[in-house]
């Protein structure tokens, strides 16, 4: 069992980015550095450590975040490895949810990218105290200043360089520690082991010493005491200062800006530095409240070992060898091997098996983990992303983790009988791993249909059952997850379902107004029944009729979103009603509410970034154009490559990489992620209709 160090000297983070920033070699680094690995693993080889899919080795890019447990400066950090690409953008928004803080990893010729701004705002939504590491300082084009630049303008952040680069590009030697006022070079030859220090240069002077002066003004306004000394002529002491730049960071005034180029070994271990300085420990995090689902009762949950045990679970991987494995976070209290807790979002009882820490993809046994740490646990049968695990005598349950819709689908089909059977293994298996992964039955066809959040993921799942599940199957083309909604409110929608088949019959009759709502703002039901108009056991039935109808809509087959149903009248049979007759009159009651209110189909509209040299700004520019896309910007990037922003509709951008290339010659690259639903044009709708019968 692993020494257990002292809560203050834990650090939770995650190492978050865009794809292709340099995350995953970050980590190979910072893992190297601290002795858990003794050799390097380059993602381009595909031997990264932390990469350990054969996916993610064949694509160099990471898809499951892993999670592993290292130690520097006798600080014990438990990383976790997220991916960049907006397919798997629940990966990170899982792993946020549980960390303490982040290393934000930003490349230093491309600055903010699009997935930069969506996991910022992820890291803002949970409040997640972050650092930044600007990486590939060695390339051609890199820029420190106009990287911070743009997390100020993209990003509304507040940065602070705590390091100046010792030159850029193929110059690039290493850094100066604004704090201690050190400049440390990194020799190659040593695998960037050890840091030399030198005089700073001549020519960085004046810069460094300005950027200086203007971090410590930034520091002293968080203590009056510290700025009225510097006022007076009394510089703060590197102590104070660090003491400073952790404050302003817990509390979020500002973000600590370091760089240096993780391929190239230079400027990893002054990060770990700034992790253990300045990122919080379980201890600096406000409190977790959870709520007894018993009295329904806040509880408070601090980080002690001897409280009320509450354990989130934030990810579920299916391990061909040794099964299920579940990654949880210890809030409160001890878990321990060999208890029985209870999964108090399902109700379910779990008898807790084999604990393991991970350390990248080896593990080793825990008997106990406790209050702030990060582990897993083997064999769960009911648990799975986002449910909490605790005590029997002292139930509570956390926050669950809510994930984005799927916006893309694909059929799919088993080559053969032996197939179908393990292709619901599979399904099942992969669908308990993936909150953002969704199957669905095709009544009108019989056809599975796979849901997910983009190409990539759908061709990463199906790949994954050839792969792991040995499942042979016949793949559609992807097809666009239309949603429907109404256009105008409907102050009657009435639904009656009456059925005298001699004996008792069937009688339920209800009268709704149907309301749309802002996009995203989902479905709501409203009970607006006087006394004595509808018996109280009717009410949820009819909510639950016009929920499933909705599921199916009325144009297209395609799911209804965004609209707000009040129940405000109908009647009742003494005798004849029941509660599945009124269940089905609210089901007949959104359908004609549906054709009363201006049903319109609705298509997903994705933010797409195209990065291009500048020859082919026109080619793509007019591509875009031509497929119904809206240019929202261009914007000449520090390296010569034209930045093209704009919005198209998904439709549209099916098999857009080999467009790309083959209009840029290779040399064009784009990211996209889902921005908005929007009404579909009358003609497409029409022929989607068409396509759906």
């Amino acid at each position: 069992m692993a020494e257990r160090y002292p809560l203050e000297r834990v650090r939770n983070i995650g190492i978050i980015a865009h794809i292709d920033a340099g995350k995953t070699t970050t980590t190979e680094r910072v893992l190297y550095y601290t002795g858990m690995i003794h050799k390097m693993g380059e993602v381009h080889d595909g031997a990264a450590t932390m990469d350990h899919m054969v996916q993610e080795q064949e694509r160099g890019i990471t898809i499951t975040s892993a999670a592993t447990t290292t130690f520097w400066m006798d600080n014990q950090i438990n990383i976790i490895d997220t991916p960049g690409h907006i397919d798997f953008t629940a990966e990170v928004q899982r792993s946020l949810r549980v960390l303490d803080g982040g290393v934000v990893v930003f490349d230093a010729v491309a600055g903010v990218e699009p997935q930069s701004e969506t996991v910022w705002r992820q890291a803002d939504d949970y409040d997640v105290p972050r650092i930044c590491f600007v990486n590939k300082m060695d390339r051609t084009g890199a820029n420190y200043e106009r990287t911070m630049q743009m997390v100020r303008d993209r990003l509304n952040g507040n940065p602070l360089p705590i390091q100046w680069p010792i030159g850029d590009g193929d110059d690039f030697r290493g850094i100066v520690d604004l704090i201690t006022m050190e400049a440390k070079v990194w020799d190659t030859g040593d695998l960037g082991a050890e840091a030399q220090l030198i005089e700073i240069p001549e020519d960085l002077a004046d810069t460094v010493a300005t950027a200086r002066e203007e971090m410590i003004e930034a520091l002293v306004e968080l203590d009056d005491a510290v700025m009225e000394a510097y006022f007076e002529g009394e510089e703060p002491s590197v102590e104070k200062i660090r003491e400073l730049v952790r404050k302003g960071t817990l509390d979020r005034t500002f973000v600590p800006f370091t760089c240096g180029t993780a391929l190239r070994n230079k400027g990893v271990q002054p990060v770990l530095d700034a992790v253990v300085h300045y990122l919080p420990s379980p201890l600096d995090v406000p409190a977790v409240i959870g709520i007894n689902p018993d009295t329904e009762e806040e509880v408070k949950l601090l980080p002690e070992d001897d409280g009320v045990l509450a354990a989130l679970v934030f990810k579920v991987v299916t391990d061909p060898y040794v099964g299920r494995l579940s990654y949880f976070r210890v809030y409160s209290g001890t878990f321990e091997s060999g208890s029985r807790l209870i999964n108090a979002a399902k109700d379910k009882k779990e008898r807790i098996g084999v604990v393991v820490r991970m350390f990248a993809k080896d593990r080793q046994n825990e008997d106990i983990v406790k209050a702030g740490d990060i582990a897993a646990v083997l064999g769960l049968k009911h648990t799975f992303t986002g449910d909490t695990l605790c005590h029997p005598d002292n139930p509570v349950m956390l926050e669950a983790i809510e994930f984005p819709e799927p916006v893309i689908s694909v059929s799919i089909e088993p080559k053969t009988t032996k197939d179908q059977d393990k292709m619901g293994i599979a399904l099942k298996a992969l669908g308990e791993e993936d909150p953002t992964f969704k199957v669905v039955s095709d009544q009108q066809t019989g056809q599975t249909v796979l849901f997910g959040m983009g190409e990539l993921h759908l061709e990463v799942l199906v790949d994954r059952m050839y792969r792991e599940f040995k499942v042979e199957a016949n793949v559609g083309q992807p097809r666009v997850a239309y949603r429907e909604t109404i256009t105008r409110v409907v102050e009657r929608a009435e639904g009656k379902f009456v059925r005298q088949t001699g004996g008792s019959g069937q009688y339920g009759h209800c009268i709704v107004k149907l309301e749309p709502q802002e996009p995203g703002a989902g479905f709501e039901f409203v009970n607006g029944i006087k006394q004595g108009i509808l018996p109280r056991e009717f009410i949820k039935p009819v909510e639950e009729g016009i929920k499933e109808a909705m599921e199916t809509g009325i144009i297209a087959g395609y799911p209804m979103v965004d609209i707000k149903a009040t129940l405000y009248d109908g009647s009742f049979h003494d005798v004849d009603s029941s509660e599945m007759s009124f269940k089905i009159a609210g089901s007949y009651a959104l359908k004609d509410g549906a054709e009363k209110g201006g049903s319109v189909l609705l298509e997903p509209i994705m933010a797409v970034e195209v990065v291009t040299p500048d020859d082919y700004t026109g080619d793509v520019i007019g591509y875009l154009s031509a497929n119904r896309g809206m240019i929202d910007g261009i914007e000449l990037r520090s390296d010569g490559l034209q930045n093209i922003k704009a919005d198209v509709p998904l439709a549209e951008m099916f098999g857009y990489a080999t467009k790309l290339r083959s209009m840029t010659q290779g040399r064009g690259s784009f990211s996209m992620e889902f921005k908005k639903y929007a009404p579909l044009a009358k003609n497409l709708a029409d022929e989607v209709e068409k396509r759906k019968k």
